[in-house]
């Protein structure tokens, strides 16, 4: 009797392990870096590039695909554009809009790297970060950020996307 449970057993796994499904994690680490010799947030922005194609697909286009090897300036066109809309920042309560440096494809993520110029002292930050909500609902922004010695994290969901440090 006990083989054939154990037989039963091993016969329905492979149905069970069809039929449940796998938890995906969406999540996006943006590190920023106030570097007061230059007078400039640092910004690197890691996104799942699978996630990040989905999104850029439904947005701008179906046929775009993420790959170093097939990369046009289409593509960073759109990184860019997408980017520039769902990272809003306020340095010292007044909006700054950072410029788009370029990008690095690496294991599984993509690294953006943006930067703000311009900011003599760093007092107060608010970031509002809305990347991927559109699609993934359970997305998690982590935002990473660094004054002199000083770091502070925050992590914005889809109802709480924006939030705000103060340095003193």
């Amino acid at each position: 009797m006990r083989r054939v449970s154990i037989f039963l057993l091993l016969l329905s796994l492979p149905l069970l392990l069809a039929t449940s499904s796998a938890h995906k994690f969406y999540v996006s680490i943006t590190k920023i870096e106030y570097v007061a010799s230059q007078q400039s947030l640092q910004i690197i922005t890691k996104i799942f590039i699978d996630d990040f194609e989905d999104v850029l697909q439904e947005r701008y286009d179906s046929d775009l695909i993420l790959d170093s090897t097939k990369d046009s300036q289409t593509v960073d066109a759109y990184i860019e554009k997408y980017l520039l809309k769902k990272i809003q920042l306020k340095a010292n309560g007044a909006s700054v809009t950072p410029q788009y440096l370029g990008k690095k494809y690496e294991v599984e993520t993509l690294s953006c790297y943006l930067e703000v110029t311009g900011i003599q002292d760093l007092k107060s930050l608010e970031i509002t970060n809305d990347l991927l909500f559109e699609l993934f609902p359970e997305q998690q922004n982590i935002v990473h950020i660094k004054k002199d010695d000083k770091r502070r994290s925050l992590i914005l969901l889809k109802d709480e996307s924006t939030d705000m440090l103060k340095f003193n």
